[in-house]
């Protein structure tokens, strides 16, 4: 089951996702972009990849998780099936992706995500659901 809600936004492309911890809810959000990218279940998680990021809070260091996250798809050509938040702090954050080399003939791929925005970024606490993330994906 999918940990997330696409958002209307003019040109744009938005998601909210959510868990019972930040961390789960910040994980869902890698996993959520990667999903839009390409059929997640076409993905295997074959190899793991380690994340380290920073920032000057908790929503900056989640921007830059992304970003970084959507260069191993630009830049390395590897998709990601999951996510986990190994370590987090409020300006850092670590992170273990699993996933797979981008193959032409085994993905589909579904859009291009541009970049990561800080629109509308939004990252909460909601009482007794757990936690929100809201993002917002140049496309």
């Amino acid at each position: 089951m999918k940990k997330y809600r696409l958002l209307d936004h003019t040109a744009d492309i938005g998601v909210e996702v959510w868990g019972n911890t930040k961390e789960e809810a910040l994980a869902a959000t890698v996993e959520a972009m990667f999903d839009l990218i390409a059929k997640s279940d076409s993905i295997a998680a074959l190899e793991e990849k380690r994340l380290s990021v920073s920032g000057v809070d908790t929503a900056d260091t989640l921007i830059n998780l992304l970003r970084e996250a959507l260069y191993l798809l630009h830049g390395q050509s590897w998709l990601c099936k999951t996510c986990e938040i190994l370590e987090m702090e409020e300006e850092k954050i670590t992170a273990r992706l699993k996933g797979e080399p981008y193959d032409a003939k085994k993905h589909l791929l579904k859009m291009e995500i541009k970049a990561v925005t800080y629109h509308t970024l939004k990252i909460e606490q909601v009482a007794d659901k757990g936690w929100r993330a809201r993002v917002i994906f140049d496309v």
